[in-house]
């Protein structure tokens, strides 16, 4: 019998590896990057990443609206014609005979609208953390009714088995609604089930957080480890990476709330829905720091929700409880 969900999971999986799979590829040969109106980078590997997932998913589901993080505004200017050249380049070599217009077409598939059923995508998570050869996500996810029904980050950078000495690089980690979460290798095979950590004592917990101190208030986070009884320093990294560590059970609680320098700060809906349900489906529990659930319904930013608090579930009440004297 037929799960719900299969065709789409099938298709995110085939559409995440693709782009994975262009990504590793070139990651070590990016010369240039442009710089955006937020000042944060995007490079010939976003727009590629984004192309060809777009084309895929578009193919599969025309009625079905994308709201991406990039679109061809820049990269269709004059002075950036090398850069969409070597966009159009890397396509090719998964989707041959593609033309520059085709491949700006592709990318701003990602320009829809919030409707009752639509897929966000964040081509490349942790653009800067991709650029150093660090941890990156591709980050995709279906929403329907405000509810995240299906996700997948595809983490190229990350290890595979911990168990087996660190052996084997990048994961492609899938959730649907009401079926659990799976890690599978980029390269193929049956995947195996995932499930957050069992502890049940703060200090035996280890916190994650964002590299990037522009991101989320360190401070805050240290404080909040002091209180909880934490004494292991953070695992810092870039991305939804961190959401996939904690899914499989290496931390217990990641914690990101708007720095003092942006306090108005609201988070973007493709930095988080595909990590939420991921976690959510490992058998955690995420929720702002109010202990409010994330709202998608509100664009393409979560307007009615102030930070992000991601936890194995068992340690929650008391996470959130501990944040919220700390709060601003």
């Amino acid at each position: 019998m037929t799960m719900p969900y299969q065709r789409e999971k099938e298709t995110v999986i085939r559409a995440v590896t693709a782009a994975s799979n262009l990504l590793k590829s070139i990651q070590n040969n990016i010369k240039r990057s442009i710089q955006k109106e937020d000042r944060t980078p995007v490079t010939v590997a976003d727009y590629g990443s984004q192309a060809i997932i777009c084309k895929i998913i578009n193919d599969a589901f025309p009625k079905d609206p994308i709201v991406a993080e990039e679109d061809s505004r820049e990269l269709s200017k004059p002075e950036h014609a090398e850069i969409l050249s070597q966009v159009t380049h890397h396509v090719n070599a998964s989707t041959p005979r593609v033309s520059p217009e085709e491949v700006c077409q592709w990318i701003d598939l990602g320009a829809g609208s919030i409707s009752r059923r639509y897929w966000t995508l964040d081509p490349i998570d942790g653009t800067k953390g991709y650029l150093r050869g660090d941890q990156y996500a591709i980050a995709l996810a279906l929403i329907e009714e405000g509810t995240v029904k299906l996700g997948a980050l595809g983490c190229p950078n990350i290890i595979l088995d911990t168990h087996r000495g660190g052996k084997g690089q990048g994961g492609i980690f899938v959730a649907v609604r009401g079926q659990g979460a799976v890690q599978f290798d980029i390269g193929g095979g049956s995947g195996k089930k995932i499930r957050v950590s069992n502890i049940n004592s703060p200090p035996q917990a280890l916190l994650t957080e964002s590299l990037e101190p522009a991101h989320s208030d360190h401070r805050l986070n240290l404080e909040l480890a002091k209180k909880l009884g934490i004494s292991r320093p953070p695992l810092r990294m870039d991305s939804q990476a961190k959401y996939a560590i904690l899914a499989r059970g290496e931390a217990s609680i990641y914690v990101r709330v708007p720095s003092p320098q942006t306090p108005d700060y609201r988070e973007k809906i493709w930095d988080h829905a595909a990590g939420s349900i991921l976690v959510e489906e490992a058998g955690g529990r995420v929720t702002d720091a109010l202990d409010r659930g994330l709202d998608f319904t509100c664009g393409k930013t979560l307007e009615k929700n102030y930070g992000i608090v991601v936890t194995n579930g068992w340690l929650h009440s008391t996470v959130v409880n501990a944040l919220g004297p700390l709060l601003p």
